[in-house]
């Protein structure tokens, strides 16, 4: 395996239409791999963000029929690297989506796919509310991917609060995790740096999270800042607020440097949780 390799996040601004956000995001993977990227993640819900259910159910298609599958497939044939393309709104069934991360190796093989667990069901101030489940069905397995590189762990967005997820992906051999996001303002703000931050170092893995950015449909706004982090907890991209990508170098050894000053995957130990004086 290579030690070494690039690294990009591409960040966009989606909107309510699949082909035309599939075009620019492509875009912005080529730049990505014309500067150098051996690997070009991409934000959740890469191919459209449409605020209600009834929107999403209108657009959304099975993995057979949607056209992000083959157009990214393509794109890394093409391009020749590796592309994590975010998420896509996968139907189901008549009542249900997968929210769906797929890993594309520099052939174009759809080596692995995840679909989001933990569901956005959140009520933020000023009357900002999100209810995922009532769309979306949540996964019920987690993934580690082979690469060039090491093991990959997938997530998606929400996951990024659930460590457990992704202590249980390092520990089951990944050294680097996605998570591909499209965060709230408010959300961003307070706990985006903070959670991949701790998610690196609780686990040693680099994290790679894509994130959208801007205003979208009905005026939804997310943060953007999207991030590659190193093991031991240093940002080593940040991509502002705008639309772009930005790009770092990827150092595989600097796992097992951080593994080895601070093995707490190895320190797990069982115990029991007692209520007193209530």
């Amino acid at each position: 395996m290579s030690t070494t390799f690039k690294a990009a996040c591409v960040q966009v601004n989606a909107g309510t239409e699949i082909l035309p956000n599939l075009q620019a995001a492509g875009d912005l993977v080529r730049r990505a791999r014309d500067a150098g990227a051996d690997f070009i993640a991409m934000p959740e819900n890469v191919s459209m963000i449409v605020q209600g259910r009834a929107k999403v159910m209108e657009r959304v298609k099975p993995e057979s029929e949607h056209p992000g599958v083959p157009f990214f497939a393509d794109l890394a044939r093409e391009t020749g690297a590796w592309l994590l393309a975010g998420t896509l709104g996968i139907l189901l069934d008549e009542k249900r989506v997968a929210n769906r991360s797929y890993l594309f190796d520099d052939q174009g093989r759809a080596v692995a796919h995840y679909d989001k667990i933990h569901m956005f069901d959140v009520d933020l101030k000023d009357g900002e509310s999100y209810r995922e489940s009532a769309t979306f069905r949540p996964g019920e397995r987690a993934v580690v991917a082979n690469t060039p590189w090491g093991g990959l762990g997938m997530t998606v967005c929400y996951d990024v609060r659930f460590a457990y997820l992704h202590r249980a992906l390092a520990q089951a051999g990944a050294k680097i995790i996605t998570v591909p996001a499209a965060f709230t303002v408010p959300t961003g703000r307070a706990h985006w740096h903070l959670l991949l931050r701790a998610r690196a170092v609780e686990t040693g893995c680099f994290v790679i999270a894509p994130a959208q950015v801007g205003t979208h449909d009905e005026g939804r706004q997310t943060y953007g800042h999207s991030l590659i982090i190193a093991p031991w907890g240093e940002v080593l991209a940040d991509a502002g607020e705008e639309v772009g990508f930005c790009i770092a170098d990827v150092d595989m050894a600097r796992v097992e440097e951080a593994r080895r000053m601070v093995p707490a995957l190895t320190h797990d130990r069982a115990f029991e949780v007692v209520r007193e004086g209530f």
